[in-house]
């Protein structure tokens, strides 16, 4: 593109993301940024499919005759927290903020599919994929379930994500594991309260409960092999007890993370036995829910070799 031509794209650009930031919905709540971007991709000249998912979007720009396809994916929700900026683009929604940058996801995926399809060179087909809820980690599997991949096929996929912090002009990536799968658990444990003076007569689980939190941390350091990545963190303890009562009930909640399934699986085995265990130590009952929220990101080898490339090409030419 012309220099000028840059400016124009790069000024747009700006005004969809300021658009797109005052203007934030949740997950599957995408109504209005699904009908902004169709629009867009429309006048853009791509053919456009509406509904994937729920409130996902398909764009497909084809050109030459090639039968080959990629797909370029952004995700555009927003999170349930209230904003406290000033600029003119703040948030116009109560309690809903694009506070992880979706709306520039969107914005850059719009960007991408405007130049395309006023340049061209390439043979063959791009899908621009605008996925809902990846906050809930819900909305990916959503359009595959709704069929994504068999409607829009495609051979390879590439998506970003911003990264405060690093550099402008600067790109991070590797190969193989890069984000890791996401697990949450809740424990539940059950005894009997009573009061501060009278501990004998109790069977009160903040003991308990602050053992098992201790023992928690023995699944990576002593149950996983030390050639495995895993993270088990405790992030709440919530009781029912007051400043001159025993607590009855305690709630343990936390987040896991892992590459493999075989270490989500080894994660929540030793959490279950370690929870029965110190349960029984302390004479209360136990109650383990194990939650699989997100698939870990696997990126393949030689596409990140042509990310790379691409990124140096770029950088070179002072994009």
């Amino acid at each position: 593109m012309a220099e000028l031509d840059q400016q124009q794209l790069h000024r747009e650009m700006t005004a969809w993301r300021r658009d797109l930031h005052a203007h934030p919905e949740f997950g599957f709540e995408e109504k209005r940024t699904a009908a902004f971007v169709t629009e867009k991709l429309r006048a853009f000249g791509l053919e456009v499919a509406e509904g994937i998912g729920g409130t996902g979007v398909v764009g497909t720009l084809a050109r030459g005759s090639g039968n080959r396809a990629i797909a370029l994916r952004a995700d555009m929700d927003a999170l349930r927290i209230a904003e406290q900026g000033t600029q003119a683009w703040r948030s116009q929604t109560p309690g809903t903020m694009h506070a992880c940058g979706h709306d520039g996801h969107t914005a850059m995926l719009l960007g991408a599919a405007k130049l395309l399809a006023q340049e061209g060179g390439f043979d063959g087909t791009v899908r621009f994929i605008f996925q809902p809820a990846e906050e809930w980690g819900r909305g990916a599997l959503a359009m595959i379930e709704d069929g994504l991949i068999e409607r829009f096929p495609f051979e390879e996929i590439f998506g970003l994500h911003n990264m405060p912090g690093l550099p402008i002009g600067h790109f991070e990536t590797r190969s193989g594991p890069i984000m890791s799968a996401e697990d949450n658990f809740e424990i539940v444990l059950k005894g009997l309260g009573g009061h501060a003076a009278r501990p004998h007569a109790a069977r009160e689980t903040l003991v308990a409960a602050c053992a098992l939190v201790v023992n928690l941390q023995t699944i990576v350091s002593r149950r996983l092999s030390p050639v495995d990545i895993g993270v088990v963190s405790v992030t709440e303890l919530i009781t029912d007890g007051t400043r001159n009562a025993l607590p009855g009930l305690a709630r343990i909640l936390g987040d896991c993370r892992s590459f493999r399934p075989e270490v989500s699986a080894a994660i929540e085995k030793e959490m279950r036995r370690i929870a029965e265990g110190t349960a029984q130590a302390y004479n209360v009952a136990s109650d383990v829910t194990y939650t699989r929220e997100f698939v870990p990101l696997i990126n393949d080898a030689a596409l990140v070799d042509d990310v790379l490339a691409a990124a140096r090409t770029v950088l070179a030419g002072g994009a």
